[in-house]
């Protein structure tokens, strides 16, 4: 089912270098269309090079991580609250219980917005000090993936994308070139054997 804070897994025979092999978090779908980050294409930035004032909650690889190939200008913060610190960064923010069921509520400013539990986007016209207490580490990403109505469920019709649920982990992995296959490997068979797949078919 597509909704907010699922995981979208590109099919290896997916024809778009955009998205080959990617994973994708989806931060809203709704009638208008869907809004995800792309978790597993860093780049070679550090986050430390445009956004100095993000760079202490960065988590490894503290670099930029390249969501998606519509606006790249544009940088979206993910955030993992911190259980330990004893305050939910949403408390008495954003209180609407579908906080990220469109494409305005993914892109429009605020402190918190929710996508899974833990994890949301954070607005970064705001000052770090104002949620470095409840936020454990985030991860930054230019540009997004977009699709208009219907568009993406068209493409998982047609077998372009599997959806699988998400685990915390996977916004902020530590190993992002892996990120594909560790999520398809645990997905029941068959899906798991996909993560099997040699990178160029024509060498085997």
């Amino acid at each position: 089912m597509l909704r907010a804070g699922c995981l979208l897994v590109a099919n290896p025979l997916l024809p778009d270098p955009n998205f080959d092999r990617t994973v994708v978090l989806l931060l809203a779908h709704g009638e208008e269309g869907a809004l995800g980050l792309v978790l597993n294409r860093p780049s070679q930035m550090e986050v430390g090079e445009p956004l100095p004032q993000w760079e202490h909650l960065a988590a490894e690889p503290a670099v930029l991580f390249l969501g998606g190939p519509v606006q790249h200008q544009a940088v979206i913060c993910l955030a993992r609250s911190d259980p330990g610190a004893g305050r939910d960064p949403g408390a008495g923010r954003n209180s609407d219980p579908t906080p990220a069921a469109g494409i305005e509520a993914a892109t429009s400013p605020g402190e918190w917005k929710e996508v899974a539990p833990g994890i949301g986007t954070v607005d970064l016209d705001q000052d770090p000090s104002r949620v470095g207490d409840s936020v454990g580490e985030v991860r930054m990403f230019a540009g997004y993936a977009g699709w208009s109505a219907g568009q993406l469920e068209g493409e998982i019709e047609a077998g372009a994308w599997w959806v699988v649920d998400t685990e915390t982990s996977d916004a902020f992995t530590l190993d992002p070139a892996e990120l594909w296959k560790q999520v398809l490997r645990r997905q029941p068979y068959p899906l798991a054997f996909v993560s099997w797949y040699p990178a160029d078919p024509t060498n085997q």
